[in-house]
């Protein structure tokens, strides 16, 4: 596994570069091709395009499930003279080791065991790799949501929620505005009477943005940058500022684009001045859906039953599950366990990875939710997966509990 590992990530693959993207695909495509997956490469507009995988022998009218990661990282070309590819002291070290590479690479070697120990999960796992999660997969998006539809469940390889390892039940949506003011320049010291501060009544517009914050509720604002005038003896003819938000539900989306935009259509606290506020809460919020926690319920027996502990919890990015999560259950966080995700100590442990592709092998093991499946809690059925998840654990390493 760390070779693997090691492979894709010496391939440094940023989202803002197309073309290096292409070998880590290669090295996907080359490992599920091995396992008599066929593989289909999907041209991208302005990204390296996205990569679907199925089994060459599958029931076409079958129902299928989906297995989501991504292959771009946060990192600029040449991070790794500064931040190398180590295996020390249990821990891997690399630029997208752990978001999200070690999430692809444990579900290889989950597809591996099932595929050595002759396990046929009852519903035809497939695979979608993009290469702009990280920017919000604007190029990939729409595939994401065209497989989600017709998929009866979602797994994403993103990095586990915590160093513990927990899953990632739901996450919050988020969203991006950018506030425009227009306003009239004059000299300060000659005429400023004539002149109206864009700066001015952006600050205005600011602390109206921090007024719809709402932390019990999840409501996050946060302005991040800031840009405007031009000398400091001219009032600011221009002045503007980019704006992150971040909520737990869809409808609080819809409440703070409202709250947005009669920041936009209010009152101008500065005369002379206009405001154009352009954005919105674009990735949707994972919620708590009634499917969703039943496939984490099934997740968390399939856990129980290689005795392991596996928690749940919210995460405050946002991944393509928020968007699959629209459409089909979904589970998130389902990579590896490490920190320092977009961060210089970004690491993964090399003890928990076999743990973690096995249960990721036992949970493509679960058989098609009904809503009698969602319902039942018959013993034999359970046992048989349970059972069947376990052979899997050995066949990837095992675990401590196992």
């Amino acid at each position: 596994m760390v070779d693997l590992l090691r492979e894709v990530t010496v391939l440094e693959s940023p989202s803002t570069d197309a073309a290096a993207q292409g070998p880590v695909f290669d090295v996907f495509q080359r490992e599920l091709e091995d396992m008599a997956f066929q593989v289909r490469r999907l041209s991208g507009r302005f990204s390296g395009g996205q990569l679907w995988a199925r089994p060459r022998q599958r029931q076409s009218s079958g129902p299928f499930q989906v297995v989501i990661g991504h292959v771009d990282t946060v990192w600029p070309a040449g991070t790794l003279a500064q931040m190398p590819f180590t295996v020390e002291n249990g821990r891997v070290r690399g630029p997208g080791v752990f978001d999200m590479k070690g999430g692809l690479v444990q579900g290889i070697f989950a597809l591996r065991a099932l595929k050595e120990l002759g396990l046929e999960p009852p519903v035809t796992p497939t695979w979608f790799i993009n290469s702009d999660e990280e920017v919000g997969s604007p190029d990939s998006e729409n595939r994401v949501r065209h497989v989600a539809r017709r998929a009866i469940r979602a797994l994403v390889l993103e990095p586990a929620l915590e160093p513990v390892g927990k899953l990632k039940t739901t996450r919050r949506g988020g969203g991006r505005f950018e506030v425009r003011v227009r306003g009239r320049s004059a000299h300060t010291g000659l005429a400023p009477g004539e002149g109206a501060s864009a700066i001015l009544e952006l600050s205005h517009a600011i602390q109206a943005l921090y007024q719809i914050a709402d932390p019990d509720r999840g409501i996050a604002i946060n302005v991040g940058e800031v840009r405007g005038g031009s000398r400091p003896n001219v009032v600011a003819a221009e002045a503007s500022a980019v704006v992150d938000v971040r909520v737990r539900t869809r409808s609080d989306a819809r409440w703070v684009e409202e709250q947005v935009r009669a920041i936009e259509s209010g009152p101008r606290m500065t005369p002379g001045t206009a405001v154009e506020i352009v954005g919105a809460v674009d990735r949707p919020p994972m919620e708590p859906t009634r499917r969703n926690r039943a496939l984490w319920r099934a997740a968390r027996q399939v856990a129980e039953g290689m005795g392991l502990e596996v928690g749940e919890g919210m995460s405050g990015g946002g991944s393509d599950g928020n968007t699959t999560s629209l459409f089909t259950a979904t589970l998130d966080g389902l990579g590896p366990v490490g920190d320092g995700a977009h961060a210089l100590h970004e690491y993964l442990e090399v003890e928990r990875m076999a743990e973690r592709a096995a249960l990721l092998a036992g949970i493509l093991l679960l058989p098609a939710p009904t809503p009698l499946a969602h319902r039942s809690r018959a013993l034999p059925r359970r046992t048989v997966r349970v059972s069947q998840a376990s052979t899997a654990a050995s066949a990837v390493g095992g675990s401590r509990e196992v």
